[in-house]
């Protein structure tokens, strides 16, 4: 999980932290019947484990993070577009998640499992997003992305000593899987063989249709496929947004301001050379002549190392500086060597020195005029934030006294309205003009369609620091338009039926073709556009064989066999023609990453397994009503008693 917080620091956005630090290697954890218990709990309290509280800001957090990534395995472009079920399947299983990793940090307590501070400081200091450009830990870079993501130090060192904790527990578990001999070789067996087919595509768009339809046909084509010619509900909203961006946006940062930043992050923008040497120090000059003949290359550091003796220092030095070299001499002479050159022997204040500098990184200065964009924006953002709150409780007050036509110019609150669906595009197509990110638009667009027209306008928290307003003031259902309305739609869309229908058939023939002769290339006379793919795996798929193609490929036992689907715009056959079993002492790296695969997800099976043994004695006490709200907030679904 720490691999995880690292790469949401160097990556992403550091506000991710919190969701990072929750998240578990475990996937599909129900939450049972647990949301069925109601408790009394603090309103921004979601569950409770043991003495443990899972804060509805966390789950908020963990949810955010987790909904872009559902909807890129769904192949969707946005959250938005993630079906209300599936958003709350989602949230069911996020806090799951969060649930059990209380569970086992409870565990972790109840053996009296300890972790010592200084364990907790080293995994702290660890972490490169606290590291600063010379590689060393940095506390006010510490601070500054503790600060920025909302997190407290002892939040922070609590965490860690959680999944600490954590780690000692389940790691004996994990070690003692082991994935079958026979298991391992079956699906071996599987991902490393490989198959060559034939394939001839027919495009729709390839075919010729002459005919041109008759007001009948184009009116009952119209008829039977309503849905294609189906106008989606609209509804004109006033919205009013209110974050640290737009606040930002209208801030007056001056040149003497950007300035006064870049002058206090001199030592980020304005580089010195850094140098990465390898350095053995022995006591003779006669050894370190020795060491450095035997030093013919990069790859002899290891059996220099292990040449050099007891009594020898041997160390290796990443991305130092003239000034780290405790010698001024010898920091001279390294930084005045080439790269990948053995060097030495040089006598210093501890012995003999033979060295090799490994990378060097020249200095480096970033001009203010390249960076002035950047400090503008972080400095309007950083004050903004200090604003953002009593900006939020004057724009409630104005809300509360007179609705969206009440709203002081100067809270540098954004304004927009318009006509949008469910999906948020306009009627053109595009979407709506809504400021915020995906998340914040997302949860905007569910309030505009859930909100009753007429409703009162009220201020609400919504994803990444924005608060926003809806009024909705007129709705146009959705409809399914007539021959008339619909137009030259109609006629397009019955062209493209034909067009479909005639490769349908013309596939249809390529396949009983292939079916009866024993395939494609065996068919009289020869098949024009015959293609002859390169072996194809399930771990190498070919990008040029479609991957529907592919799928049912390998489902096949035998060559000679032929399958038919539909790939994009375009009907395909497949006849497979060769099925290839490599040995797996060939491909001895892949036959131990199956294993390693397979015991990696037989692992994870026994710690769910054991997981669901710790709901059972620890009783998470979920509170109904908070995760009620955060699951409106996702689906986009009034609470139940809300107003509709």
């Amino acid at each position: 999980m720490l691999s995880f917080l690292y790469r949401v620091f160097v990556d992403s956005w550091v506000g991710r932290i919190v969701a990072g630090l929750f998240f578990l290697a475990f996937i599909g954890f129900g939450v049972g019947d647990v949301l069925l218990n109601i408790g009394t709990e603090r309103a921004d309290v979601a569950a409770r484990v043991g003495n443990r509280p899972i804060l509805v800001q966390t789950y908020q957090t963990a949810l955010q993070t987790e909904m872009p990534q559902v909807a890129q395995s769904m192949h969707l472009a946005d959250p938005s577009q993630i079906p209300a079920a599936t958003r709350e399947q989602v949230a069911q299983q996020v806090l799951g998640r969060l649930m059990l990793q209380a569970e086992i940090a409870e565990a972790a307590d109840r053996h009296g499992l300890i972790v010592p501070d200084s364990v907790v400081r080293d995994e702290i200091f660890s972490i490169p997003a606290f590291k600063g450009r010379d590689g060393q830990f940095d506390r006010a870079l510490f601070n500054d992305r503790l600060r920025r993501s909302g997190m407290t130090e002892g939040r922070l060192i609590e965490l860690v000593q959680q999944e600490q904790a954590s780690r000692v527990l389940l790691q004996p578990i994990r070690d003692g899987v082991t994935a079958p001999d026979v298991m391992v070789r079956r699906i071996f067996d599987f991902e490393a063989q490989t198959r060559t087919i034939d394939l001839v595509r027919v495009p729709f768009d390839a075919q010729n249709v002459i005919a041109t339809p008759t007001a009948a046909q184009l009116a009952r084509y119209q008829a039977n496929h309503p849905w294609e010619f189906t106008v989606p509900e609209y509804r004109h909203a006033r919205i009013v947004v209110l974050s640290a961006d737009t606040i930002g946006q209208r801030l007056d940062i001056t040149d003497a301001d950007l300035h006064q930043a870049y002058e206090a992050q001199a030592q980020t923008f304005n580089q010195p050379e850094r140098r990465s040497v390898q350095i053995v120090t022995v006591p003779t000059e006669d050894r370190a002549k020795a060491l450095a003949a035997q030093w013919t290359d990069g790859g002899a550091w290891a059996s220099v190392q292990k040449n050099a003796g007891k009594d020898a220092a041997a160390v290796e030095l990443p991305g130092i500086k003239v000034g780290d070299v405790p010698s001024a001499d010898l920091g001279r002479q390294i930084f005045a060597a080439p790269a990948n050159a053995t060097q030495g022997p040089i006598k210093s204040e501890g012995g003999w020195v033979v060295f090799r500098v490994t990378a060097i990184n020249a200095a480096h200065s970033t001009p203010f005029d390249e960076v002035k964009q950047a400090l503008h924006d972080k400095l309007a953002h950083d004050r903004a934030q200090a604003l953002l709150a009593d900006r939020v409780k004057k724009l409630q007050d104005a809300i509360a006294g007179g609705g969206l036509d009440a709203i002081p110019t100067d809270l540098a609150a954004t304004a927009v309205s318009g006509d949008l669906d469910a999906q948020g595009l306009t009627h053109e197509g595009t979407p709506a003009p809504i400021p915020g990110s995906d998340a914040a638009r997302q949860a905007i667009i569910a309030r505009v369609f859930s909100q009753a027209k007429g409703a009162n306008p009220e201020l609400v928290q919504g994803p990444d620091g924005v608060w926003y307003a809806v009024a909705v003031d007129g709705v146009t259902p959705g409809h399914v338009q007539t021959l008339a309305e619909a137009g030259p739609k109609v006629a397009t869309a019955w062209q493209a039926a034909a067009r479909r229908h005639m490769a349908d058939e013309q596939a249809t023939a390529y396949y009983t073709q292939a079916a009866a002769q024993g395939g494609l290339g065996h068919v009289s006379p020869a098949i024009a556009g015959l293609e002859h793919s390169q072996p194809i795996s399930p771990m190498q798929p070919a990008p040029e064989i479609p991957r529907e193609v592919a799928a049912l490929i390998f489902r096949l036992s035998q060559p000679g066999q032929s399958v038919m689907t539909q790939a994009g715009d375009a009907y395909v056959v497949a006849t497979l023609t060769t099925i290839n079993h490599p040995d797996p002492a060939t491909q001895k790296n892949l036959y131990d990453r199956v294993r390693a695969g397979l015991g990696q997800s037989m692992g994870d099976d026994i710690e769910m397994s054991y997981g669901a043994a710790l709901e059972g004695i620890v009783k998470p006490k979920p509170n109904n009503s908070a995760i009620q709200a955060v699951m409106a907030e996702v689906t986009g679904q009034q609470k139940a008693g809300a107003a509709q």
